[in-house]
């Protein structure tokens, strides 16, 4: 087995061993994720927020994959049917692989560059105060596709990572 934390056949093999309960997980959350991050940037239209700046093309598929790969980060957190116990002696509890917190706090991030993302540029307060609103058209705008990918890939790195390490061998203590 590779020594490599990411792998797309591992992670292939965790999503191909997933029940029911954690694919709805997994839908619920990029359900969640996509009314969390789109319904506040209007980019999903409602009378609660309105824009100032129309939505972009590029919106639309930014918060769909934010909201799939979303939804497959959380799913990771949900812990797999318990195998029939058996007779064993005393082992040490399954323990989380190493970097896994890391890797949550990357989809984390990714997330909230998401949110800024599809963003109306002159609607966020935190921009509007430091840019002003032409910087944030100026500046801003033209950053947020990028700031778009950068989101995405943390995803998906996370999703991988996490994806990875439910597939790995889990090594017991010698007896």
């Amino acid at each position: 087995m590779s020594s490599s934390r990411r792998s797309l056949s591992r992670a292939g093999e965790a999503l191909r061993a997933w029940r029911t309960r954690q694919w709805l997980v997994a839908g619920l959350g990029a359900l969640a994720t996509a009314v969390a991050v789109g319904v506040p940037t209007d980019v999903v239209p409602t009378p609660l927020f309105g824009r100032s700046v129309p939505v972009q093309w590029w919106n639309y598929p930014a918060l769909a994959l934010t909201a799939v790969l979303a939804g497959l980060v959380l799913s990771t957190y949900v812990r797999p049917p318990a195998p029939a116990p058996t007779p064993s002696p005393a082992l040490p509890p399954a323990t989380q692989p190493p970097g896994t917190v890391r890797d949550g706090r990357m989809g984390a991030v990714g997330g909230v560059l998401s949110f800024f993302a599809v963003g109306c540029p002159v609607c966020n307060k935190l921009v509007l105060v430091l840019l002003g609103s032409s910087g944030a058209l100026s500046y801003w705008a033209p950053l947020q596709p990028l700031i778009a990918v950068a989101s995405v890939a943390l995803l998906a790195e996370a999703a991988l990572r996490r994806l990875s390490a439910q597939s790995r061998c889990t090594v017991t203590a010698a007896a």
